[in-house]
């Protein structure tokens, strides 16, 4: 049976930043900008319908917005990235996140799941997490997003149904679960490994609590007969 609690282990927020040369030859050292450098908060953070107090997104087309307002990723996923990427101080907030969750991965975690925070905050989850090129350029590691993808490690995306305040160490409690069949893990593996299977497809797309951008990519799938090309994501300005 899945947990219907979990913990807050850590916050982090970050706001856009400037990095790199204009000229650089290797294009993982040209100029981007990016928030995904977060920065763990201490204390009570005050949370709207869009966003944490002292967070930002540097590409608002893609990120932000009331149906990824936070992003939040397991602590269980730490160990084995920090032993397959050689890197033993990767740090909570590493993977963008702004909430790290100790107690619940991909499998455990549904779209539509409303979850409350403390005692006040309602969250609902609206899609898993989609990598792009700018995880591969934190970390210098050029393939990065795509094993994250493929590992389906990738997190999860929150809209708020109630604002107020979050704390790190803060229980969050399963409230509400509408479609317990669509994890997250089975969302993820829908639009990124089976993308053939259209009846899936068409399931998924009609979850109302779906993010209404995965709506569309999937009707646009079923319309069409035929997945779209992920390429520009994965890659991006990495080259």
């Amino acid at each position: 049976m899945n947990p219907t609690e979990a913990v807050l282990a850590s916050i982090q927020v970050g706001l856009p930043r400037t990095l790199g040369q204009v000229d650089a030859a290797d294009p993982m050292d040209r100029c981007w900008t990016t928030a995904f450098y977060k920065e763990p908060v201490s204390g009570p953070v005050a949370l709207s319908r869009t966003l944490l107090e002292g967070d930002g997104q540097a590409d608002e087309v893609h990120h932000g917005g009331p149906d990824k307002a936070v992003l939040a990723y397991s602590t269980d996923h730490y160990p084995a990235w920090r032993q397959e990427l050689n890197l033993p101080d990767l740090p909570s907030g590493a993977f963008g996140e702004n909430f790290t969750v100790a107690g619940l991965t991909e499998a455990d975690v549904c779209i539509g799941d409303t979850w409350q925070i403390g005692p006040e905050v309602l969250v609902q989850v609206s899609q898993p997490r989609q990598p792009c090129w700018k995880l591969a350029r934190r970390w210098r590691i050029k393939n990065l997003a795509l094993l994250v993808e493929q590992s389906g490690r990738t997190g999860w995306y929150l809209r708020v149904l109630q604002p107020g305040t979050v704390e790190a160490g803060m229980t969050l409690t399963l409230l509400k679960r509408p479609y317990p069949q669509w994890t997250v893990a089975r969302a993820s593996e829908v639009m990124h490994v089976v993308r053939h299977d259209l009846d899936l497809a068409a399931e998924l797309a009609a979850i109302p609590e779906l993010a209404a951008s995965w709506q569309a990519t999937l009707r646009r799938r079923v319309q069409e007969g035929r997945p779209g090309d992920t390429t520009a994501r994965l890659v991006g300005e990495n080259g």
